[in-house]
């Protein structure tokens, strides 16, 4: 089934907004929409990190998979809008966890309103979104998000407890990247699917997209701490080492290094003390031994996984478009 522009015309993210932009407006709509609380306070601060910048990955993956399914309603509108309630929610507890000041360029809600405040609407937030979504009385719809929750926090708490430890294994890491990131990407898939009324194993098919494209992402993300351009990126860079996370870049870096600046790097995160210099230091020894581009090789190998995902699906613009974003996921500077 042809859904929306013709094929030829999406060759990249700009083509992609143009092409859904009525639909991603209609996202907007509703996340506005549903900001409803009686309390003030709650839709003040909710709107603050609801409005700072984010690109909407999850609600765009929902609505495209739910085309690409065939499906033709409007029901994916609010259901978009409700998956990034809860990454939102979970956005507000991390900056909490992680004493964040900045995300996406901006002051982040725990350093306006305080942890207390931003705890709280994050709560609000999961709370708005899973009232709603079981009011569409769909059980498998209901059985996705709710497995998708347990995971995210699962994740957490892993991530917690290997904080500062860098013994963590590169399958313990990408443990925690499945269930933090990956998890709430593959249900929005999934959740397009399944309201596109899609068959077991197309929506399995997608489920597993999302899988490997939310991976590829935090890889990415990950990697870009060390290699980016920090004012693109909204943030100093090195904070997930200077907040005692280990990722792969670094992981790899410790398997490469000479035991002197192995133990450095060991030093720092366990003590938190990273300086300027240390930094330079250590994104020195990550050219030098490769980590960068092996970490970025993961990525790239999960898009091309995530990619053959899609091959049960005829050629249409809406697989197009996800083809477009896989890349997208990886190749950015944000």
């Amino acid at each position: 089934m042809q859904n929306g522009p013709a094929t030829s015309t999406i060759h990249t993210m700009a083509d992609v907004w143009d092409a859904y932009r009525d639909e991603l407006e209609g996202v907007e709509d509703q996340v506005r929409k549903n900001l409803d609380s009686s309390v003030t306070l709650v839709n003040t601060v909710a709107a603050h990190i609801l409005s700072g910048g984010g690109k909407r990955i999850r609600p765009l993956l929902l609505l495209l998979c739910a085309r690409l399914c065939g499906y033709s309603a409007k029901d994916h509108l609010i259901l978009g809008s409700l998956v990034e309630y809860i990454h939102t929610a979970t956005l507000l507890h991390d900056d909490v966890v992680d004493d964040a000041d900045l995300r996406r360029g901006r002051q982040t809600a725990r350093k306006v309103w305080g942890n207390q405040v931003s705890i709280l609407v994050g709560d609000y937030l999961y709370s708005k979104a899973i009232c709603q979504i079981v009011g569409f009385r769909n059980q498998a719809i209901n059985e996705v998000l709710s497995e998708a929750c347990r995971k995210m926090a699962e994740g957490e708490v892993l991530q917690l407890y290997y904080n500062g430890n860098p013994q963590i294994t590169e399958f313990e890491y990408r443990r925690i990247v499945e269930y933090k990131t990956a998890s709430l990407i593959a249900a929005s898939c999934r959740i397009g699917a399944i309201i596109g009324n899609a068959s077991a194993d197309q929506q399995a098919a997608l489920f597993r997209f999302g899988q490997h494209l939310g991976i590829a992402f935090q890889l990415a993300d990950d990697t870009l701490d060390y290699a980016a351009n920090g004012d693109r990126l909204g943030k100093s860079l090195g904070q997930d080492l200077r907040q005692g996370k280990a990722t792969l870049p670094l992981l790899h870096l410790l398997q490469q290094c000479p035991d002197a600046d192995k133990q450095m790097i060991k030093d720092r995160m366990e003590t938190r003390t990273l300086t300027e210099a240390d930094l330079l230091r250590i994104i020195s020894l990550m050219q030098e031994y490769g980590s960068i581009t092996y970490a970025m090789e993961r990525a790239h190998e999960l898009v091309v996984a995530a990619n053959r995902d899609l091959a049960p699906f005829e050629d249409s613009s809406p697989k197009r478009a996800l083809t477009v974003v896989a890349d997208y996921m990886v190749n950015r500077d944000r």
